[in-house]
């Protein structure tokens, strides 16, 4: 889906200060709050917004550490291995992958020694075949999408 440069305003907005109300996202959009209302009832409808919940940094929960685990999976083991990487809370995200591996998961711990716990607990598991494991050592570009929506949003002029 397209968005023009209002609905990137918005969101940009809305990741600035994710608690603002929509009467006055509005006043400083320069648009009516209906304007805004249905510009967001849009953007979740569509899936460009995908929630408004809290930004957690695991490392202030105690889990400094930061790992990627690239893994290769027993043939037909795809989504036995997801049930179980779901059951793993240090999971925090899973991709299939194209390559040599077949997924890579993000993994947090408390320690380095911890993360050994946790991959353990990872690949001890009958459909995972091996595991490669890379500790991230600083975290350059954090997780970031508003240049995203800077740039597509600039693509597309503002259609009231």
């Amino acid at each position: 889906m397209a968005i023009d440069r209002l609905d990137g305003r918005l969101i940009e907005l809305l990741a600035e200060e994710p608690r603002i109300g929509v009467l006055e996202a509005s006043r400083r959009l320069g648009v009516a709050r209906g304007t805004v209302q249905a510009r967001l009832d849009r953007l979740q409808a569509q899936g460009v917004i995908r929630g408004f919940g809290p930004d957690v940094d695991p490392a202030a929960l105690g889990y400094p550490v930061t790992a990627f685990a690239t893994l290769e999976i027993k043939q037909g083991q795809g989504g036995d291995v997801r049930a179980h990487l779901a059951t793993v809370p240090e999971v925090l995200e899973l991709h299939t992958t194209t390559g040599r591996g077949d997924m890579l998961c993000r993994l947090v711990a408390r320690s380095n020694a911890d993360l050994q716990r946790v991959i353990d607990r990872v690949v001890g598991f009958d459909g995972i075949v091996r595991a490669s494991t890379a500790i991230v050592m600083e975290n350059a570009v954090p997780l970031r999408i508003i240049p995203l929506v800077q740039q597509a949003s600039a693509q597309t002029p503002y259609r009231p």
